[in-house]
């Protein structure tokens, strides 16, 4: 009884909103300045935006792995909590920053070696000016992982402790400091491309440096990083970690390799195509980027909850963060909509790619209000809890059945254009959103354990 006190006082409405709120401040910081950096990428032309967004979906593929192990360090780390098991939180969080680098280092030299390689496998033929923009992008930003892994694997150890504050503060100043950067680089110095890949490298550095440093020093909480150079590797906890990584990394990886080939469809439409597609993913990254913050929020509150064995709690916690998802997101969505217009206007656009932004934007809205916290939000409370190997195959086969079949389906045998990429990924919002809340009201979840350690 005093156990399951604790967890429901330890997640109370004030607590609760404590971590929700930085959250979604610092992932509406990461929306607004990449809105920022790519308005100034624009300046530079429509070729150096398809370019920058070419290597962003290739980033997202390769820096997934590292991202994932980040994601099931802060299952195994809250678990630990949620049983007050602080030695062993302490000892997962160093385990994490040693896989996450390891892993990072090793997708950092094979996009070095392996640029133009990589760019032709998934988007084939592509223009020669957006080819050389998207190289020197690539170059730059790979060299960015190693210290992208330690950030991420430092802010997911903070909330790890409900502590979210403080990934947000170092996010807000990196943030500027990245568009600063941009401003510098593209404006002042008219480096262009390279610019923007140097302000984004020197701000990754710097945020890991400040993130690792404030752990480091954090001895007396559950969670620190004190003793990282005595390196002693822990087997048992980092197959923890992995058991929920792995699966993770798997069906992520799984996404980005299905997304990337439909948005290589965009490639054949020609640059206007390509441009209005990355100027609608950014303006959509505003809802589905911020309101992934209710997804980090299960994580950590599910986690603790399955750490205490207190099931009820967490069932709670998953309605009401769920509830609040559906609030934020059909607001978001609908504010987008009516301001369509200006949002697209913000960008240095032809005709021909507004028209068809705002397309691709009305049409996303819709999905996004109706099925995006049921389809990316809840699957986070089922890893929380172990079921990571359920989520891991729903995702690639809807990934791949759905959006990826539905795509070409939809663009070259019904003839519907462009177009037919953003309608395939409403369904697969819809079928994964049901096949997440089957499962989740089944509860076959609670049979399933993540520390085994």
């Amino acid at each position: 009884m005093e156990q399951n006190f604790s967890i429901e006082n330890r997640w109370n409405n004030k607590a609760l909103f404590g971590l929700l709120w930085p959250l979604m401040v610092e992932q509406l910081l990461v929306v607004a300045m990449g809105a920022a950096d790519t308005v100034m990428v624009s300046s530079v032309g429509e070729h150096a935006v398809s370019g920058v967004n070419i290597i962003d979906n290739i980033n997202n593929l390769l820096i997934i792995a590292f991202a994932a192990m980040s994601a099931g360090g802060t299952v195994v780390v809250s678990q630990y909590i949620g049983r007050r098991d602080h030695a062993n939180s302490k000892t997962a969080a160093k385990q994490l920053i040693y896989l996450a680098t390891f892993i990072s280092l090793c997708m950092m030299t094979v996009a070095l070696f392996l640029r133009r390689p990589i760019i032709s496998l998934f988007y084939g033929n592509i223009a020669d000016d957006v080819m050389d923009a998207a190289m020197v992008y690539f170059f730059f930003t790979a060299l960015s992982f190693p210290f992208l892994a330690i950030y991420s694997s430092c802010s997911a150890l903070f909330r790890a402790t409900g502590n979210s504050k403080a990934p947000m503060r170092i996010s807000l100043f990196v943030n500027f400091l990245s568009v600063g950067g941009n401003a510098i680089f593209i404006y002042v110095m008219g480096i262009g491309v390279m610019g923007a890949a140097l302000a984004t490298l020197i701000s990754r550095i710097i945020a890991a440096g400040i993130a690792s440093i404030m752990l480091y020093r954090n001895s007396a909480s559950p969670v620190t990083l004190a003793g990282l150079f005595k390196v002693r590797i822990v087997t048992p906890i980092i197959k923890n970690i992995c058991n929920v990584g792995i699966p993770g990394a798997t069906e992520s990886s799984m996404f980005m390799v299905g997304r990337l080939l439909t948005q290589r469809i965009f490639v054949g439409f020609g640059t206007v195509a390509m441009a209005a597609n990355a100027i609608t993913g950014a303006i959509n990254s505003l809802a589905f980027q911020t309101g992934s913050a209710f997804s980090m929020t299960l994580v950590v509150v599910v986690g603790q909850c399955i750490g205490a064995g207190d099931y009820a709690a967490a069932k709670r916690f998953v309605k009401k963060i769920i509830r609040l998802a559906y609030i934020f997101l059909v607001g978001m969505s609908g504010l987008t909509f009516i301001f369509a217009e200006q949002l697209i206007g913000l960008f240095q656009l032809s005709p021909e790619a507004h028209v068809l932004a705002k397309t691709f934007l009305t049409t996303h809205c819709i999905s996004m209000a109706l099925g995006w916290a049921l389809s990316f939000a809840l699957p986070n409370a089922l890893r929380a809890a172990g079921d990571a190997r359920y989520v891991m195959m729903v995702s690639i086969l809807s990934m791949w059945l759905v959006r990826v079949l539905g795509a070409y389906f939809f663009v070259f045998v019904l003839e519907m254009g462009p177009l037919g990429v953003w309608l395939a990924m409403g369904a697969d919002f819809a079928s994964r959103g049901i096949s997440f809340l089957i499962r989740w009201l089944q509860g076959k979840w609670q049979t399933k354990s993540v520390i085994k350690y």
